[in-house]
């Protein structure tokens, strides 16, 4: 699996995974616990994973959307 999407906005995440389930692109939030278990103060991002063959279509769908996507590192 690869990040598509990494943001602290909890409406952005629900935001991206509606685009990416209306391009029928499967979608695994990552880190939910881990941002719930720090409170409000939304220090901890969350990240939004894709697989790998659909890496290319889910940033092409986010871009076209004006989200941010997460390069390759």
């Amino acid at each position: 699996m690869k990040e598509v999407l990494r943001t602290n906005d909890p409406t952005v995440i629900a935001f991206a995974k509606s685009l990416l389930a209306g391009e029928d692109i499967d979608c695994f939030e990552m880190d939910v616990h881990m941002s719930v278990l720090e409170g409000s103060i939304g220090v901890l991002p969350r990240r939004l994973m894709v697989r790998d063959a659909d890496l290319f279509m889910a940033r092409a769908a986010l871009r076209d959307n004006d989200l941010d996507v997460t390069e390759d590192r």
